[in-house]
This record gives structure tokens, C-alpha cells and sequence, in this order.
């Protein structure tokens, strides 16, 4: 894909919501798997949720049964529904429009959760 763009990210109090959006173009958006990745300073970037074509979800052990990774294709969008977030989630996070070369990855969204 030729661009992926996030959005939504901010400060948000510990136990508080947060939605992030990724809108890709240039790309058949419907066959991709698209992932959420966060980095935080000081660790490696990991893979957060991931979601195929069909609508199949992986998470990460720590964001299981907080975060909720959905799709519409309609919209070429892509989203992270966070909750119950905790000050260790605090960290950039990227989107990914995966391919088995690796991907295309958006520039980033800083989510800071914080008191």
C-alpha cells in the first residue's frame, strides 16, 4: 500500500478508553491483514492484535480481554478499541498492512496513559 495513516491517540487516565483508527489507500484493502504494533522507549516493538481478511484476531497476552482489534473494509479502516488501559500501555503505537515481504507501516500515534 501506498500509505497508512493512524489516529487517535492522546493522554488518557489509567482504567480510561481509548480508540485508534488506521485508514489505508492504495491497496486492495479487503485481502490484507493489517496488525497493531506499539514501542515503547527503551523495548522492541511488538505486535499488539492482528486481524485477517476473513476477520480472524490474535492479541498480545498482556492487552487480552482489554483491547479489540475490528475492521471495515468499506472504510479501509482498521481499529484498536482500548480499555481498562494501564500506565504500561503508554507507548507509540503503528499500524501495519501486512505482506509476506513484511508490510507497510504508518507513522505512528503516541498513547500515554497516565494520572
Amino acid at each position: 500500500a501506498h500509505l497508512v495513516e493512524e489516529s487517535g491517540g492522546g493522554l488518557v487516565q489509567p482504567g480510561g478508553s481509548l480508540r485508534l483508527s488506521c485508514v489505508v489507500s492504495g491497496s486492495i484493502f479487503s485481502i490484507n491483514a493489517m496488525g497493531w504494533y506499539r514501542q515503547a522507549p527503551g523495548k522492541q516493538r511488538e505486535l499488539v492484535a492482528g486481524i485477517t481478511s476473513d476477520g480472524s484476531t490474535n492479541y498480545a497476552d498482556s492487552v487480552k480481554g482489554r483491547f479489540t482489534i475490528s475492521r471495515d473494509n468499506a472504510k479501509n479502516t482498521v481499529y484498536l478499541q482500548m480499555n481498562s488501559l494501564k500506565p504500561e500501555d503508554t507507548a507509540v503505537y503503528y499500524c501495519k498492512l501486512e505482506q509476506s515481504w513484511g508490510g507497510y507501516w504508518g507513522q505512528g500515534t503516541q498513547v500515554t496513559v497516565s494520572s
